[in-house]
């Protein structure tokens, strides 16, 4: 009797007839991205970072926009984001840094943007429902429905007090970003100063915290030395919701060899940035060059309006960012800190412009079919779109409980 080897469904014998009749080379567009699909109905497509509350909130509020049907101005909607096979969603409650300076409270900004994240999620139940644990996301994609969790982009959204930590964590929040782009009273930001080489005795302490109670630190926005830090104090796998790999583009925003290879010891995740000053060095170099010149008008008296109407001519002028380049990031951090240690972090309606091929979330789908064309394997896409983040997610909350235990 003769023996058939069979792989995953498949015979050894009619795997070579499949190759035969559709070699590798000879694969469309269209086949790799029906294949991307048919991978992410397995698993949840986590983004670590999208900003469609405060996007809703310049636009009216909740009752100003209809989520369940397409809107053109917004990269996110919910048939966008069906058709991008979005299973979770960190939703950015965005807390802006001039509320440090007008006399307003980051508190209850962020708390505004916390509530419209809920009430959201309870608007179209059919499609949406709230998550704040690796259970819930898991439970929710086998529902059908796109998990809705909430990241603070902002560590001044909780006033100095480690009592309004708490709360925001009973409220839902499962990461809070350190810094936004200010230097804060206990954590050094990437775009500022550096006042305290890092975190404070006191920053360190909020690390702790988050830790205890199962909060993912995120290192987005924060300066290398905070970064340094807070790997250093961190008992649980820390979060980059929304960079990208300095190496390939040189903004402080993204993440340097160096620290990622930290973040391979300490278990972390980077999720990477579309931001097209992000993934293009060329973009990038062209953005500063436009600062520049903006800069340079401001000072001699020329109209805002008219330096706003320069900077569109400049953009659409320009170089830009590719989808090519967002999956070579991608490729990048997988090559220096390890497949487990990649992800996904879109940073849509937070952005003005976007990489040739991700306009909206509808295009995940086309990056994942990149990676397929690139000859990456099946198990390490999954761990890309979601389980890593799911990973990092358990981890935090298994040191959570083990603090809780021990009362530390």
């Amino acid at each position: 009797m003769k023996t058939v080897r069979r792989l995953g469904g498949w015979t050894v014998s009619g795997i070579v007839v499949l190759l035969t009749v559709y070699p590798p080379n000879r694969l469309t567009a269209q086949d790799y991205r029906a294949r991307a699909v048919a991978i992410l109905k397995t698993v949840p497509l986590i983004d670590g970072h999208n900003d469609i509350p405060d996007a809703i909130r310049t636009r009216g509020g909740l009752d100003s926009v209809d989520f369940a049907v397409n809107q053109p101005k917004l990269m996110s909607d919910i048939p966008k984001l069906r058709a991008g096979a979005v299973g979770a969603q960190f939703w950015a409650a965005y807390v802006p840094v001039t509320t440090i300076h007008g006399g307003e409270h980051p508190a209850v900004y962020a708390l505004e943007q916390i509530d419209l994240v809920h009430r959201l999620c309870r608007k179209y139940p059919q499609a949406l429902a709230m998550a704040v644990s690796a259970a819930d996301i898991e439970r929710n994609f086998k529902a059908g429905k796109i998990s809705c969790l909430i990241g603070i982009e902002g560590g001044h959204a909780i006033e100095n007090s480690l009592g309004a930590l708490r709360m925001f964590y009973q409220l839902g929040v499962r990461y809070m970003t350190l810094t936004h782009w200010e230097t804060i009273d206990w954590a050094d930001a990437a775009t500022d100063s550096a006042k305290h080489n890092g975190l404070t005795p006191f920053g360190e302490d909020v690390v702790r915290e988050m830790n205890r109670l199962g909060m993912l630190v995120d290192l987005s926005h924060v300066s290398d030395a905070t970064m340094v830090g807070a790997i250093r104090v961190s008992r649980a796998p820390v979060f980059f919701s929304h960079s990208s790999a300095r190496a390939l583009c040189n903004h402080v925003r993204n993440v340097p060899d160096s620290i990622l290879t930290m973040v391979k010891a300490n278990g972390g995740v980077v999720m990477v940035n579309f931001n097209p000053g992000f993934v293009s060095e060329a973009v990038r170099v062209n953005e500063d060059s436009m600062a520049a010149r903006s800069k340079a008008l401001r000072a001699a008296g020329v109209d805002t309006a008219a330096i706003a109407d320069s900077v569109k001519v400049w953009t659409a002028r320009g170089p830009k960012a590719t989808l090519q380049q967002a999956a070579d990031h991608i490729e990048h951090i997988r090559d220096v800190a390890g497949i487990d240690h990649v992800g996904l972090g879109s940073d849509f309606d937070g952005i003005t412009e976007v990489p040739v091929g991700l306009e909206d979330v509808s295009k995940f789908p086309n990056l994942i079919a990149e990676l397929l064309r690139r000859g990456w394997n099946e198990e390490d896409i999954r761990k890309v779109a979601g389980l890593n983040a799911l990973r990092v997610l358990r981890a935090a909350e298994r040191v959570a409980m083990e603090m809780r235990k021990s009362k530390r």
